[in-house]
């Protein structure tokens, strides 16, 4: 193989304003939900869960670190990180962030995403479905910090709770 087709850009983005012009830059959220829960079938089928969730996991963390590129790199103070993150989530559409406890100095964190993207009223499934959130806020969270994040969803809608926590510690 020559190169590889997909490498991640921005312009892959397009100029949407250019595209769509009368439809805009927004759709409904059952398009997203259709697309990555028929990309986890496909997928799921060929290569299994775990490596699914892993490719999931990866893919979100890559979305994390180019957004954080993106949106996020000028800034340096924690609380400011936190409340543009918070607001650019919100004003996306992405969901709406809290962060229940932050310890800089080793690395932890819980965080909660209510009415996300991935499963906020879906049924109960009895298992986290976040698997690509848990990718992006590693990302976020190594962009900004410069140090490795493994990201665990620890409740989500699909458990039963009615907002996606996630438990975030620095891999040393």
């Amino acid at each position: 193989m020559t190169g590889r087709k997909y490498k991640f850009s921005w312009d892959l983005l397009g100029d949407i304003a250019l595209g769509r012009p009368n439809l805009g830059p927004t759709t409904r959220l059952e398009v997203y939900r259709l697309m990555q829960f028929t990309f986890r079938d496909v997928m799921e089928k060929h290569l299994g869960t775990e490596k699914t969730d892993q490719i999931f996991y990866e893919a979100g963390k890559l979305a994390g670190i180019e957004f954080y590129k993106k949106i996020f790199s000028d800034i340096k103070d924690f609380n400011g990180f936190v409340k543009k993150l918070q607001d650019t989530l919100r004003e996306m559409g992405i969901g709406l962030l809290r962060v229940e406890k932050a310890d800089m100095e080793k690395g932890s964190f819980i965080l909660t995403v209510s009415e996300d993207l991935d499963c906020s009223g879906l049924p109960e499934l009895g298992y986290e479905v976040c698997t690509y959130d848990e990718g992006f806020i590693s990302g976020l969270l190594e962009s900004f910090t410069g140090s490795a994040f493994k990201v665990k969803e620890v409740d989500c809608w699909c458990t039963g709770d009615r907002t996606c926590r996630f438990t975030a510690e620095v891999i040393n």
